[in-house]
Parts: C-alpha cells; structure tokens; sequence
C-alpha cells in the first residue's frame, strides 16, 4: 500500500514539474522536438526506473529516423506511452483521444509538442485531425497511433480501426507495426496498483502501402493485425 501510494503520488508530482518545464521550453520550440528530447523522453525514462519497469527492445534496425511513417501499437497499459517514447529512437506525434487534451498541465504540454487529438466522437473533428496528422507526415513527421482505440482489458489484440489506415493511404506512408508485450502486467487497465517487471517493446518491418487504393484497406488492417499478434505470439505469449 504505501509503495503503491508513494508511485502514484511521485508520477502525478513529476509529470506536473516535467510539464511546466515543457512549457517554459515550448517558446523556444517550434516543432516540438525539444519537448520531446528534454521533457517527454525524460519524463518516461524516470518513471520507469523509480517504478522498477525495464523495457526491452527489439527490430531497432526497422526504424528509419529519416523517413516519416505510421507507427501502428497494440495498447494494454498506460505504461505503454512511457514505453514508447523511452523506446523508440525517434521524433514522432501521438495521435491520441482528445479527452487526454483535457488533463491540467499535460494536456497543455503535449499541445505544445504537436501531439495531435481525434474526437471520435465527432465526425468532422476527427476528419480535421487526420488532415492534420496528414499534414504532419508530409512536413516529415512520424505519427504513433493505438489502432484499437483503447486499452485492452484481458491482453487480446482488438480489432483496429480504421483511421489510421484511411492516414497510411491519403499520406502514401509505410506502416510499422508495434508490439508491446507486459504492459498489461506492470498496470492493467482500470488499476493504479504498480508493480516491477520487463516490458518487451518489438518493431516490425515495415508494411508499405504504396500503390495502394482505398479497395485494399481490410486487407491492409488484416496484414497489420496479424503482424502485430504474430509479434506477440513469437514471444511465446498467447494473445487470441
């Protein structure tokens, strides 16, 4: 119990002092790469050491810093978004719900560094944010989004959504499917119990999109899910 109350307490007081000082850089910050390089990655990396959380990861050699592409992960944790921005070795925006918009401090935060929200909710706002996600692609920014809408409850990969494929081909920008594996151990949905462990974080090849058309997207989806479970299976973990 007092574990559990003395994480929570340095998670909340941490992320409001790291995200004061992400807006105080974010006048100097165009882009929102010295956020991310000073502030988020930091943020991420300090609360996985102070809670016991070591994250593996592998197919670095998939990652391509200087080619923009969509980032496709699985979601079973919160811990999932420290697990990606202390794994992944690259500038990329969250593509996230726009209630997480609403979080003092945070939400503010991560304006400032470019991170895109989707209303789901509302058709025409939502339609705004993929043509901004869009727009960000072909500046040469890498997007990140968690194609089953929300976090899992029993560690199963749900069915994705299809936004993110409608971005991969209006953009014409290669998919990387991602994979986290124990997430869900360290915190499982609906609980602010923390406990120690290894997260495992795989990146795939890269599903090019090129070519193409709107026809292909179920298949598209089809080829994505199945990478990302195939992932996962690989680790010896049964997710379906």
């Amino acid at each position: 119990m007092i574990r559990f109350l003395c994480l929570n307490a340095f998670i909340a007081l941490h992320t409001i002092i790291m995200c004061l000082w992400g807006l105080l850089l974010a006048i100097f910050d165009r882009n929102g790469k010295l956020i991310r390089l000073n502030v988020a990655v930091p943020w991420a990396k300090m609360i996985l050491w102070v809670c016991g959380v070591k994250v593996k990861v592998k197919g670095l050699e998939n990652v391509d810093s200087n080619s923009p592409r969509i980032y496709l992960s699985n979601h079973q944790s919160y811990f999932d978004i420290f697990t990606l921005l202390a794994g992944l070795p690259m500038d990329f925006k969250f593509l996230l719900k726009h209630e997480l918009m609403k979080i003092p401090f945070l939400g503010s935060t991560m304006k400032r560094a470019r991170y895109i929200s989707i209303d789901r909710g509302d058709r025409r706002k939502a339609l705004k944010s993929m043509n901004e996600a869009a727009e960000k692609i072909k500046n040469g920014d890498s997007v990140l989004i968690f194609p089953e809408g929300t976090r899992s409850t029993d560690g199963h990969v749900q069915p994705f959504k299809k936004g993110g494929f409608h971005l991969a081909l209006k953009s014409g920008c290669d998919i990387v499917p991602v994979s986290i594996i124990g997430s869900r151990d360290i915190v499982p949905k609906g609980s602010l119990r923390i406990n120690r462990g290894t997260i495992t974080m795989i990146i795939g090849r890269p599903v090019p999109v090129k070519d193409l058309l709107k026809r292909d997207m179920d298949g598209l989806i089809e080829q994505t899910r199945k990478a990302v479970i195939n992932q996962m299976t690989d680790q010896d973990r049964t997710v379906y």
